[in-house]
């Protein structure tokens, strides 16, 4: 478990308080779930489409990645030690597991989409109460969800077709 210091407003800077270090540790396991998935799909995605989604997986993988380490550098400057290590991840993570074989593109878009939007959920979820105690923090939040929810929209249009009247 994540030893959390609590808030300090005194010469030595701000310290996150246990429930801010604990909604950071949630968002940050699942972006890097998010990147390993990513990755995993990558790898074993086939069908229709596959070199547009291949490239694509590339873009979700370096987001979860850089957002990952901009909440674990801001975990860090707040006296928190983050854990995105495999156990940590694998057993905190909210996301949806994408499995291990061979994935038809069109079944990895829906795959990928509601990891995405379960990830911009978790950001979501914590959003208000990392604002009342940081603001700051909240911030970097904003950009997450934007990114998040920008991807899974990309992504998700891939298997749509247009409305109809």
């Amino acid at each position: 478990m994540t030893t959390i210091t609590s808030q300090n407003t005194g010469t030595n800077g701000f310290h996150a308080s246990a429930i801010l270090g604990a909604n950071l540790q949630r968002v940050l396991v699942d972006l890097v779930a998010l990147h390993l998935y990513g990755k995993q799909a990558h790898w074993n995605i086939v069908g229709k489409n596959f070199r547009d989604l291949h490239l694509q997986l590339d873009e979700i993988v370096d987001l979860g990645r850089e957002h990952s380490d901009t909440i674990a550098e801001r975990m860090r400057a707040l006296d928190v030690i983050p854990d995105a290590g495999p156990r940590a991840v694998g057993t905190q993570t909210s996301l949806t597991d994408f499995g291990s074989d061979e994935v038809d593109t069109a079944e990895a878009v829906d795959k990928i989409t509601v990891m995405l939007r379960e990830a911009a959920a978790t950001v979501r979820a914590v959003h208000d109460d990392v604002d009342r105690e940081d603001p700051t923090t909240a911030d970097l939040l904003h950009s997450i969800i934007h990114d998040l929810e920008k991807q899974a929209w990309m992504i998700s249009s891939e298997n749509r077709a247009p409305r109809k009247g």
